[in-house]
């Protein structure tokens, strides 16, 4: 599983057909994964597989690349496309049906560029785009101009979108639910992730989508941290796309397994661990994701640890990683016992 895979080429668009026809995309755990890199600071695509092996053994339903955790910010379009690239192959490798979804995010200021992106991440391997509302004008652009922009970027993209509400990522834009539900009017507007961790928003999604629809229920709402994923599921949340599955995956599947089966006080007992050790990465960020990696997965993982400049590596001996080390004890306590079960079961 942790062997790097030869790559392969064809790219996912069987699956994208299958995925449009099917309706809505599975529910379950999304990972929004981390970016690895070299110590010459290339991209490392044996650890990226590594990592797209691990996550899919783990069980979750889908892979984000990227993402805010993933540093897309800090790479060229050739580095975004080779990220993209060894997490398609390594889901060809690993993966008995290809119809794992990988949604990239494919976020510009532009409809003209955030199309070329959402070309370029099929290209690569891609079944979905998550689109990010533009924020550089975010004091003069209007709630009208951003539903045309999703609207017209959903129409020309080769592949379907989702929204990605992160007012901390786009300068403070903040999408309400009334102008969410426009955006979904699109059919090729697949669904959002709610990263702004508003729980009345979520369940105004899951309630009025299938209204502007035309009664489908094809559209996923999901969650953008696993601070709340619970929650999310009571009000109707078909899954979750959290940073924090890069280091607990089958913790946060758990959660979801054990709301499914009824099993309410285990699933708030487990949801409550989370959300402790969750707010650390809230507070350090994909900084202190990348700390807690070797923690979780191996000291192998050493290198996982390392962002891009202007950010720099925690300190092993400061007061941060202790931090991230004590409040992710149970976390990782937890992941460890549901990992020895999975290979006993095996």
């Amino acid at each position: 599983m942790d062997t790097p895979c030869t790559p392969t080429s064809p790219s996912h668009e069987g699956h994208l057909q299958q995925q449009s026809h099917s309706g809505r995309l599975p529910n379950g755990v999304y990972v929004p994964m981390l970016a690895f890199f070299t110590s010459s600071d290339t991209i490392d695509v044996p650890t990226t597989q590594r990592h797209t092996a691990r996550l899919l053994a783990a069980g979750v339903t889908g892979l984000v690349v990227h993402g805010s955790n993933g540093e897309a910010v800090h790479m060229s379009r050739r580095e975004r496309r080779e990220v993209i690239e060894a997490v398609a192959d390594a889901v060809r490798h690993e993966s008995d049906s290809h119809a794992v979804p990988i949604i990239a995010g494919c976020a510009a200021q532009s409809v003209r560029e955030t199309i070329e992106l959402c070309q370029e991440s099929r290209d690569a391997g891609a079944t979905h785009a998550l689109v990010l509302p533009p924020g550089y004008y975010a004091s003069i652009i209007s709630k009208d101009a951003i539903v045309n922009y999703f609207h017209e970027v959903a129409s020309q993209s080769p592949i379907p979108i989702l929204i990605y509400n992160f007012p901390g990522a786009a300068n403070g834009v903040d999408l309400d639910s009334d102008t969410l539900l426009r955006i979904a009017a699109h059919p090729r507007v697949v669904g959002v992730k709610l990263t702004c961790g508003n729980t009345g928003k979520l369940a105004r999604m899951v309630a009025g989508a299938p209204k502007v629809r035309g009664g489908r229920d094809d559209f996923f709402v999901a969650g953008g941290s696993a601070d709340f994923i619970l929650q999310g599921l009571v009000v109707g949340a078909h899954g979750t796309i959290s940073g924090f599955a890069n280091l607990a995956p089958r913790a946060c599947v758990r959660i979801g397994e054990l709301f499914e089966q009824g099993r309410f006080k285990e699933a708030r007992e487990l949801q409550h661990e989370v959300a402790r050790a969750d707010w650390l990465a809230i507070r350090y960020g994909f900084v202190g994701v990348k700390a807690a990696m070797p923690y979780f997965h191996g000291e192998g993982e050493v290198s996982c640890a390392e962002p891009r400049l202007p950010f720099t590596k925690l300190q092993d001996d400061g007061n941060a990683c202790d931090e991230i080390r004590q409040g992710m004890a149970g976390a990782l306590v937890i992941e460890t016992r549901l990992a020895a079960e999975a290979a006993g079961s095996n």
